[in-house]
């Protein structure tokens, strides 16, 4: 109650508020028994009935023991006065409640005067004799003194905000004061109702508190999108309120997206950032690189999920390495092998560079576990920040989203098609004699049948009036529902590693640059983002040849040398500045080796160094170079 009303230390209190609240959330799960069982007794021992466990006394008396110096709690009559069967920090949540009230009936006053309802800049200052207990308060941190406003006639007069209380000194506006000690105690109350639900479902109570409140948290978030990422984290587990903010969500930058989604995907999870994680010999996926899908998709199978989740250790029959280069490698490899044609899974789009699923999959009799697998690859490397070489048409990325599509996506697979719906679209067709039916024939096998696009679709005529409803239906079956066990398949994989609420934070272009990286290399990015050990220096003569033969490969070569250094042939979103290692963040390194005739260079992918002898001319750098990058891109020995 005097952390979001009074307090100037209020983030050192937030963080114990919600530290303590999630204490008590794991008490109330862990130790009372069902009661439906007649005994409201808790587990393990514990005496306290679950009605009991929230109860005001108890907060703040535990309070008082865990964090009295942290939290520095005044004893307030309330506590007193409260009885003793009063719910869990209800008149917390009532508090709560008349903030937010508070909020929107300035909001509103002050919409009449501004079309911003989010400025609401409270230029004046409220005196200095105020009693500083009166409920509710807009005080700052940090705030000491305040000033009257002096009118033109020398007069003093306060400024009334709430009828009560003076505004905040510095031209704060209110929303700004308030929403970050506010948006944690909706955190906090999102905590206490959640963990009174059984998983997985949102309580309604809160349901209904974002609804009451929508248009203030929505200005809380307009003023400070940081506040989504810091407290708002229910959105992510409540479907129904994400829809409300996800323009603002997807409004914020891409960099501060993909911290949420990695932040989530790995709450809970073992730290990532160990150097060294003993692995578990049972627990490595041992692969045939000459069978690398089958072997892959078997060995996947039948790996723990969870264990997947936090590392994967990948060793290929009859090599020795193992390390990230090698995980790198075998994603790498095996999203090329998604689209090898002999599978039958995917085809070509109509310009060549990208793949959709293939509608006769079918004639692999084991193409739904081969979609199943190739989902589980995708889910897998985002989890892992590991990029996959393979490009998906923007209307499959839709589908990986949930994002519905449109008639502009059937041209990734026929333009000329999309072109004649465009012409529909554009045109009067009334007098046309087109005679369209809501029907269209297909092509199975060579063999064509009329397919309906609604009940009775071969009896309907296609008019002016619903010919917009006759394209999207045509793009769903060409682009949907023709290949909707495909989907079904490769989503159940891609869920098992990324849950559908932390997805849907991008777009299908954004999805692409996770999954894919950047396609093109830049040489001077790369040069930026170069380190030089073991005696290299950046302006050695055989550094400078090195980079004139970069600048000289082809995009392939250039492509190769990625590869062969890294492990993996894509750059990740941002740059070089981004590519990963065995143990975090690590540029591109290259080391000098002393030189002796015909000596290749080598590489550790695990650190992505290569190891570029001192060679006597810019002519063998580049022979030697080329000669290691096409005949010793693959393969890992021991280093």
């Amino acid at each position: 109650h005097f952390f979001p009303s009074l307090s100037s230390n209020y983030e050192a209190q937030m963080k114990s508020l919600l530290r303590i609240v999630r204490i008590f959330c794991h008490v109330f799960r862990i130790g009372p028994s069902s009661p439906s069982n007649g005994n409201d007794m808790g587990y393990n021992g514990n005496k306290t009935p679950r009605s009991q466990v929230f109860k005001v006394r108890k907060v703040y008396d535990v309070v008082r023991k865990i964090d009295v110096k942290e939290m520095n709690f005044t004893k307030h009559a309330f506590i007193n006065q409260t009885s003793h069967e009063q719910e869990p920090l209800e008149l917390l949540w009532h508090s709560l409640d008349e903030w937010l009230v508070l909020i929107a009936t300035e909001l509103m006053k002050n919409k009449r005067d501004s079309a911003n309802i989010t400025s609401i800049l409270l230029k004046q200052k409220g005196p200095d004799h105020q009693d500083a207990t009166s409920m509710p308060a807009f005080a700052t941190a940090g705030t000491e003194g305040r000033k009257e406003l002096s009118t033109d006639a020398g007069e003093s007069k306060a400024y009334d905000v709430s009828g009560k209380q003076e505004a905040c000194a510095d031209c704060q506006d209110v929303i700004s004061m308030t929403a970050n000690r506010l948006s944690a105690v909706i955190q906090a109350f999102y905590m206490c109702c959640s963990c009174q639900m059984p998983q997985g479902m949102t309580s309604p109570r809160f349901i209904e508190f974002v609804c009451k409140h929508d248009d203030v948290l929505k200005c809380f978030v307009n003023r400070n999108p940081k506040i989504i990422f810091d407290h708002f984290h229910f959105l992510l587990e409540c479907p129904e309120l994400m829809s409300r903010f996800m323009h603002i969500i997807k409004a914020q930058p891409f960099k501060d997206r993909c911290e949420w989604f990695y932040e989530h995907l790995h709450a809970g999870q073992p730290d990532s950032d160990m150097v060294h994680r003993p692995v578990n010999e049972n627990d490595i996926l041992l692969v045939h690189r000459d069978s690398i899908f089958r072997s892959s998709c078997e060995v996947v199978s039948k790996a723990n999920c969870a264990k997947l989740k936090q590392g994967i250790a990948v060793r290929f029959h009859g090599e020795e390495g193992m390390g990230q280069g090698v995980v790198r490698e075998w994603f790498d490899i095996l999203s090329s092998e998604i689209v090898n044609p002999d599978y039958a899974l995917f085809t070509q789009s109509a310009d060549g560079t990208t793949f959709q699923p293939n509608s006769n999959s079918s004639v692999n009799p084991d193409h739904l576990n081969y979609f199943r697998f190739a989902g589980q690859i995708l889910g897998l490397a985002l989890n892992h920040r590991q990029l996959v070489n393979i490009y998906f048409t923007r209307s499959f990325y839709k589908h990986i989203l949930g994002i519905p599509v449109n008639y502009q996506d059937v041209a990734s697979i026929d333009p000329e098609y999309a072109k004649n719906l465009q012409w529909i679209l554009d045109n009067d067709i009334s007098d046309l004699g087109l005679e369209l039916t809501f029907s269209v024939e297909t092509d199975v096998f060579g063999a064509m049948g009329e397919v309906p696009l609604k009940p009775g679709g071969a009896s309907i005529l296609v008019t002016q009036e619903n010919k917009a409803e006759y394209v999207q239906l045509v793009t769903e079956l060409r682009m949907t529902r023709a290949i909707q066990p495909q989907i079904n398949a490769f989503l159940q994989g891609f869920h098992m590693f990324i849950p559908p609420s932390l997805i849907q934070l991008f777009d299908e272009y954004e999805l692409e640059l996770l999954l894919s990286g950047m396609p093109e290399i830049d040489v001077n990015d790369w040069l930026k983002n170069t380190e030089y050990t073991s005696g290299y220096e950046r302006g050695d003569q055989v550094i400078q040849w090195f980079w004139d033969v970069v600048e000289e490969l082809t995009q392939e070569e250039r492509v190769l040398l990625l590869q062969f250094v890294t492990g993996s042939s894509r750059v990740p979103h941002g740059g070089f500045a981004h590519i990963m290692g065995g143990s975090g963040l690590q540029n591109f390194t290259i080391a000098a080796v002393p030189y002796t005739a015909n000596l290749l260079p080598t590489s550790s992918t695990c650190i992505n160094m290569l190891k570029l002898p001192e060679y006597p001319s810019k002519e063998i750098l580049k022979d030697r170079l080329l000669v290691a990058l096409h005949c010793g891109s693959y393969g890992y020995t021991m280093a």
